[in-house]
């Protein structure tokens, strides 16, 4: 895994983030480019998206017969000031249009017939002002003074040796990925379901002690001293175990009726949500932890990944279940490695229902997340497609990539029975699109790049995988999404939110106020926006009884804010929720790389990485609350 630069840089929101950030997937677009507009995915009885605005460029007569790859574009060469370009992923039976953009329907969602939506990728204007993305598109390196998704030049001021350490990476993913053309046959591939010995007690991070409570005489130190009238409470903190001096990974947060679970480096620690006691003695694995289930099952378990060993040939193939209310482990268990280049180095973990699927480089396997037994096995397909990233949640969802070595090159998106494996439905996207990153799994939000092209896309799927709109806004998104370097990270990205009518992006901004953008998942137009309550950026958190949570973040005097704004309505005014101390500020704005939440009316910040440092503890999470 990739480790960390040894001086992080300081300040900014999560602080320093961890320089993996940016890799597969997540938008940063370049302000002063043009906009672009992307793809809109094929599929027989996929819903149609609108016709294009008057003056648009026509499309060319779809072609009879089954989908297929488009042909290039025809007329002006691509780069020509009226040319947007030509791809997205099409539907059926038509050709990829060369500069339509989506319009409005006469009447109803789907009522006209429409023609495929407009090309992304030349960068030049589009209609709905998207930037094209520097690289893969993905959201840049968080490093505070790191130049955002509005930056023109992603890359001034930082390190060669960061930059060149990014592309080493991507030249791997290039090897790894697109070289194999072989399918993959999975080996040992029933964990043992059995209990585990592996040790459970260890010393809990000190910090804020036993008792938890940030204000008691035990402390070592009161964070909410000097705390000012209106002023949320620190509830309880933790400090982060020891990790090495090149950093540890923390991954994961579950919080539960009982407990806020946290994993980092070798443990997992539960602490009670109201005081911050130890709900149960902290779990210790014996090297270290690789992946996490992302999710909880329904009944409050989770399975975690750990290393086989600590040499450079050691795999990320070792899995416990863990129960988040008693801390009690299951089963454990081996994933086997698949057929040639199908490896566990590092794997994905989701949960869907009662399923587990673990995926590798190019497979992966499903097991019951109650009691380990293997269910099925998900390999190689049709056009040499191999999934290679999987995202659990309400669906469960594989990404392919087919034809890595031919000229059908391209990735599919598949909807899979999480019982069975069975897929219910198949999506091509275009060669040259890669899908990056899954902004929200019901509804179906889809972000895509191209690098070639450099513009991405974000489309919304309906039932049965029908294409249903793609975002048509201009904004440069501003979204936090880790790096991803052997892996897709599909669920990768904080500050982003979904209802069954909505998707809410944040705007980019490091240093000031930002907007919160509803755009309309009917036909990605925008609904409203509204500006940070300060000049600190505000990111989506979730949807609640009607409401937008989101996160405010702190100035360097100032502590973060946790924010409601009515999402239906005239007014969409941010009332505050919590106003953190401004004594946290720097506690806030300290953490290497951070993921929250918002339950029951506390506000949980916790760290993702852990920087290894050993001049000053580190903290592993704090909860306020009123």
């Amino acid at each position: 895994m990739s480790q960390p630069p040894n001086q992080p840089p300081q300040g900014g929101f999560g602080a320093p983030q961890d320089p993996r950030q940016g890799g597969f997937g997540a938008p940063p677009p370049q302000q002063g480019d043009a906009p672009q507009t992307p793809p809109a995915p094929q599929q027989g009885d996929a819903a149609q998206p609108p016709p294009p605005p008057q003056g648009a460029p026509q499309t060319p007569p779809p072609p009879q017969g089954p989908p297929q790859a488009p042909p290039p574009p025809q007329g002006p060469p691509p780069g020509s000031p009226q040319q947007p370009g030509y791809g997205y992923p099409q539907q059926p039976g038509q050709a990829a249009p060369y500069g339509q953009q989506p319009g409005p329907y006469s009447s109803g969602p789907y009522a006209q017939p429409p023609q495929q939506p407009g090309p992304y990728g030349q960068p030049q204007p589009a209609p709905y002002g998207q930037q094209p993305a520097q690289g893969y598109g993905y959201p840049p390196p968080q490093y505070p003074g790191a130049p955002g998704p509005g930056s023109r030049n992603p890359f001034k001021g930082k390190p060669a040796l960061v930059i060149g350490a990014a592309v080493a990476a991507l030249v791997v993913i290039g090897g790894t990925v697109f070289a194999v053309t072989r399918g993959s046959d999975d080996q040992d591939k029933k964990p043992v379901a059995q209990q585990s010995d592996d040790p459970k007690g260890s010393p809990s991070p000190t910090g804020s002690g036993d008792g938890g409570g940030a204000d008691g005489g035990s402390d070592p130190e009161d964070l909410n001293e000097g705390r000012q009238s209106g002023e949320s409470k620190v509830l309880w903190y933790k400090e982060a175990p020891d990790a090495p001096g090149s950093g540890a990974d923390a991954p994961g947060l579950w919080i539960t009726d009982k407990a806020a679970v946290k994993a980092a480096y070798k443990q997992v620690f539960a602490y009670n949500v109201g005081d911050g006691g130890e709900t149960w003695d902290p779990i210790t694995f014996p090297e270290k932890i690789c992946a996490v289930t992302p999710e909880k099952s329904s009944g409050d378990k989770i399975v975690v990944a750990y290393m086989s060993g600590s040499s450079d040939r050691a795999k990320c193939n070792q899995l416990q279940q863990i129960d988040l209310n008693t801390g009690e482990k299951g089963w454990k268990g081996t994933v086997g490695d698949g057929a040639l280049f199908d490896s566990t180095l590092d794997v994905e973990l989701s949960i869907t229902g009662k399923t587990l699927m673990v995926g590798r480089s190019q497979s992966g396997t499903a097991y019951d997340i109650d009691s380990g037994d293997k269910l099925w096995d998900k390999t190689r397909y049709g056009d040499k497609c191999f999934p290679d990233a999987f995202a659990g949640g309400e669906k469960l969802i594989a990404v392919a990539s087919c034809d890595a070595t031919g000229t059908n090159e391209h990735d599919e998106v598949q909807e899979l029975d999480p019982a069975t494996g069975k897929a219910k439905w198949t999506r091509k996207f275009q060669k040259g699109w890669k899908v990056a990153r899954v902004y929200s799994m019901d509804p179906l939000v889809i972000y895509s790049t191209n690098e070639d092209k450099k513009a991405w896309n974000i489309s919304t799927f309906g039932a049965g995988g029908k294409f249903r709109s793609q975002v048509s806004v201009d904004i440069n998104i501003g979204a936090k999404c880790g790096w991803a370097i052997l892996q897709r990270d599909l669920l990768g990205c904080t500050g982003v939110a979904a209802d069954g009518d909505t998707l809410y992006l944040p705007t980019d901004a490091t240093t000031s106020a930002n907007e919160i953008v509803a755009i309309n998942l009917a036909n990605g137009k925008e609904k409203w926006r509204v500006k940070s309550p300060v000049e600190e950026p505000m990111l989506p958190i979730k949807v609640e009884d009607g409401k937008l949570i989101a996160y405010v973040q702190p100035s360097y005097d100032a502590g973060g804010q946790v924010v409601s704004i009515p999402v239906t309505g005239s007014s969409h005014t941010p009332a505050k929720l919590l106003q953190n101390p401004a004594g946290t500020a720097n506690i806030e704005n300290g953490f290497f790389s951070s993921v929250f939440d918002w339950v029951d009316g506390r506000f949980y910040l916790a760290s993702t990485r852990l920087s290894g440092n050993d001049e000053s503890k580190e903290k592993l999470m704090l909860a306020f609350g009123k």
